[in-house]
């Protein structure tokens, strides 16, 4: 009798690896980064509506880029580098060159991509500047929360003495946060960042955020005054062992509705400061997203210009009021919610 064939055993192909979706409170937050973003992405993603690969494309979406505020240097350097992603790929059709240049951005903004480090020094002291209207004082509220979400016990110095309503309004966030303030109405910014330096050493605080007068780049005095505040601080406290003078970290809070103007504003607090990382704020609504492209690009000049320096990195960014609407950049996220 003939033998029937052996029954086939069929093996599952094995699972293709997939990044891991990410987790729930994160996917909120990509979901709101998308939204507030909406607005620059819209003139990048209408460029790729039944778009050819050729020239044309090219020139819009260059034009696209500028009108998002990427700047020139950093939108001839994307598109450079998406020509070359194309060639690479043999990229043919608009959503394929569109995924190319989430890469290309992603790639830009990736120097920019740093978390902020706590610990390496007790307390960690961060001083805050920023120009009127930034979004500075709001920011240390949900820099402070953040923080104690991680452990952090946090002293907050309300060294903004001149406006009433700075120091209230930091009460205010450390009354919410249930945390501890240093405030004396109409002293010296630079006795009260001392004095709460030496508070936060004594109460074996974490962290000591030190909030300052909201001041325009231009205006040389008040600019002074910064750094008069930096040095005291550092007469405040020096780490004996690494011989590290405090601020530890210098942030600058910058609006990401003020498109260029934010980078002027990086450049020349740095120049006065020294920074070591930004805040970028009110990025819900805005068509200058771009802008973060723009600072990348000026970070990798000036590491290669100046020895001994590298990138101004984005520790966080916010697109809304809400405590939750200040979170960790992150350079791809941030590509996808621009590019769409």
């Amino acid at each position: 009798m003939p033998v029937a064939p052996p029954t086939p055993v069929v093996r599952p192909a094995p699972p293709v690896a997939a990044e891991p979706a990410p987790e729930p409170s994160r996917q909120g937050w990509l979901n709101r980064l998308r939204t507030g973003l909406k607005k620059t992405g819209s003139g990048i993603q209408a460029v790729f509506v039944n778009a050819q690969i050729d020239d044309e494309l090219y020139e819009q979406l260059e034009e696209a880029l500028l009108m998002a505020d990427t700047g020139i240097p950093a939108a001839e350097h994307i598109l450079q580098d998406l020509k070359d992603r194309v060639w690479r790929h043999s990229a043919t059709t608009p959503q394929a060159v569109r995924a190319l240049l989430v890469d290309a951005v992603a790639e830009v903004l990736k120097p920019l991509e740093k978390p902020l480090e706590i610990g390496r020094h007790t307390p960690t002291v961060i001083m805050v500047a920023g120009v009127n209207g930034a979004g500075k004082t709001t920011s240390i509220g949900k820099l402070t929360k953040h923080l104690a979400n991680e452990g952090c016990t946090v002293l907050l110095a309300a060294a903004d003495t001149f406006r009433a309503a700075a120091r209230e309004q930091l009460a205010i966030w450390a009354d919410r946060n249930l945390v501890e303030i240093v405030s004396q109405a109409g002293g010296d910014p630079s006795a009260v960042a001392f004095d709460a330096v030496n508070a936060g050493k004594a109460r074996g605080k974490d962290v000591v955020l030190v909030d300052t007068a909201g001041r325009l780049p231009t205006q040389l005095h008040l600019m002074d005054e910064l750094k008069k505040i930096k040095r005291v601080i550092g007469k405040a406290d020096t780490d004996a062992a690494g011989g590290v003078a405090a601020p530890h970290e210098v942030l600058l809070v910058i609006d990401g509705n003020t498109g260029q103007n934010a980078l002027a504003q990086v450049k020349a607090f740095d120049d006065a400061l020294g920074l070591t990382g930004l805040v970028v704020t009110k990025l819900d609504g805005t068509a200058k997203g771009g802008v973060l492209c723009a600072i990348a690009r000026w970070g990798e000049e000036r590491a290669r210009t100046k020895p001994g320096t590298a990138p101004v990195p984005v520790y966080f960014i916010g697109v809304g009021e809400k405590l939750e609407d200040l979170e960790t950049f992150d350079a791809r996220e941030f590509a996808q919610a621009l590019v769409g």
